[in-house]
């Protein structure tokens, strides 16, 4: 088993990036960003995996982050890729980090990417509001005034201060549907989001249709990516981002792969990490 971490001097080249999804659930929604870097860091020490390192005077592993949700929310489909310098089998790679981590931090898929740059296909995400209290009928009157502004803008903290801007041109598609077989009232938003910037994120949304409507909330909204990836414009259809590195992977296994289209570690721009 070759070292996790060599010392800088004779560091291996990475020959292998691999593509993971996974899911922040229960509890472990309130996981920062970079509390799960440091979670998964430790993951991939605990399984042994031989990350590549950056080269310099303070190497750090080959990992990068993309489209990360926001503290508190939960998600489905949060990705990330890491660069190995030695090749190894997806699906045992999946199961020893998702062994390695604690539970609702939960790996779902590992592929070896393909051509192309994966945060260049996050491009929209599906999102799930759940409003406890509200009526579905009252949610959907305050949905259709949403829908029917042209512009609603919300205020949001950032690092710089208080910041102001329109919530609604990102908004592709926003539905009501109602809890199912829960004795509480709830009404469920779903809602797809562009990704841009700045970044729309759900509880912006959120605050839009407050804006614009009264909805008795009596009790915190529960936030939850769905999905992330491709744009399917014309539908509002957020379509799998790794589906590309599947159909890779098959033409390679199967002899089909064009040897132009080949995929090295190195060569491949790697995800921005999402602070």
């Amino acid at each position: 088993m070759p070292p996790v971490q060599a010392p800088p001097s004779q560091q291996l080249p990475a020959v292998q990036k691999l593509r993971v999804r996974f899911a922040k659930r229960g509890r472990l929604r309130f996981t920062s960003h970079r509390d799960f870097q440091r979670a998964f860091e430790r993951a991939v020490r605990r399984a042994e995996l031989p990350v590549a390192f950056s080269h310099g005077f303070s190497p750090h592993p080959k990992i990068s982050y993309a489209g990360a949700a926001p503290t508190g929310a939960a998600s489905e489909a949060e990705y990330l890729e890491i660069s190995l310098t030695h090749e190894r089998d997806a699906d045992e790679v999946r199961a020893a980090l998702d062994e390695a981590l604690p539970p609702g931090l939960d790996v779902l898929e590992v592929v070896v990417a393909g051509p192309g740059s994966l945060a260049e296909r996050l491009e929209a995400s599906e999102w799930r509001i759940a409003l406890p209290g509200v009526d579905p009928e009252a949610a959907g009157a305050a949905v259709e005034a949403f829908l029917a502004r042209e512009e609603i803008l919300v205020e949001r903290m950032t690092k710089r201060g208080v910041r102001s801007f329109d919530c609604r041109a990102a908004v592709l598609r926003l539905t009501v549907a109602s809890e199912p077989g829960s004795v509480e009232t709830c009404a469920i938003l779903q809602v797809v989001l562009r990704h841009g910037t700045p970044a729309v994120r759900p509880d912006d949304v959120l605050a839009g249709v407050l804006e614009v409507a009264t909805l008795p909330v009596t009790g915190p909204a529960l936030l939850t990516r769905l999905a992330q990836g491709p744009l399917t414009t014309d539908t509002g259809t957020v379509e799998d981002p790794l589906a590309r590195d599947r159909d890779a992977n098959q033409a390679t296994a199967t002899g089909q792969a064009d040897p132009h289209q080949t995929h090295t570690a190195e060569g491949d721009a790697a995800a921005p990490s999402v602070p």
